[in-house]
């Protein structure tokens, strides 16, 4: 690993590590975010405090922190690209400020997509809204979205971001799993659910 691999994969994390869900409900006066809903600091768990505005700026923002960390990877080639992304989602998902207790990486990884390859984001995130659409399940629209992403990537001959995106869905599964068993069981909570 370079220098500026290293550098990039650093920086990624820094800067996915930071917990905009758990920080803004923060600020508005809504105690630990952590403590309600799934105690995930997403977006998702978010809207369960009613407050769509905060769980619109929480989606964006982890959103953005991935784009940010790609674009900064850039500099250093597509290696440093490829680790800053990869930085930015394990950033989120295990933050070192929060005990490796952060989110389940979606947001992040649309943002990740955004400065990888904005059509693949695009692809995904039509995916995401359709099966959202159809089905009000968040969990599962993020699980075919991530499936969606390195399959579309492929297809546009980016194979090396295609590698990191089945690692980062592969990840996404995993952090998943509770949802997927409560999906499978009939009892996984639908957009919006106060639970």
């Amino acid at each position: 690993m370079t220098a500026s691999t290293l550098l990039s994969l650093l920086l990624g994390y820094l800067l996915g590590s930071i917990p905009f869900g758990l920080l803004l409900t923060r600020f508005a006066g809504l105690g630990d975010i952590r403590a309600i809903g799934s105690g995930n600091i997403g977006a998702t768990n978010v809207l369960r405090t009613g407050n769509k505005r905060l769980a619109a700026a929480t989606l964006l923002l982890d959103g953005l922190k991935g784009t940010a960390a790609v674009l900064i990877g850039w500099r250093f080639g597509l290696g440093g690209a490829l680790a800053a992304a990869l930085g930015a989602y394990l950033g989120h998902c295990f933050p070192l400020w929060l005990k490796l207790k952060g989110g389940k990486g979606v947001a992040t990884y649309f943002g990740v997509l955004l400065g990888l390859h904005w059509p693949t984001m695009l692809i995904a995130a039509a995916a995401w809204i359709g099966t959202a659409a159809v089905t009000r399940y968040s969990s599962l629209s993020a699980l075919i979205a991530s499936c969606v992403a390195p399959i579309a990537l492929f297809a546009f001959g980016a194979r090396e971001a295609a590698a990191l995106c089945v690692l980062l869905t592969i990840i996404v599964f995993v952090r998943h799993r509770a949802n997927l068993s409560r999906l499978l069981a009939g009892e996984e909570s639908k957009i919006g659910a106060k639970r």
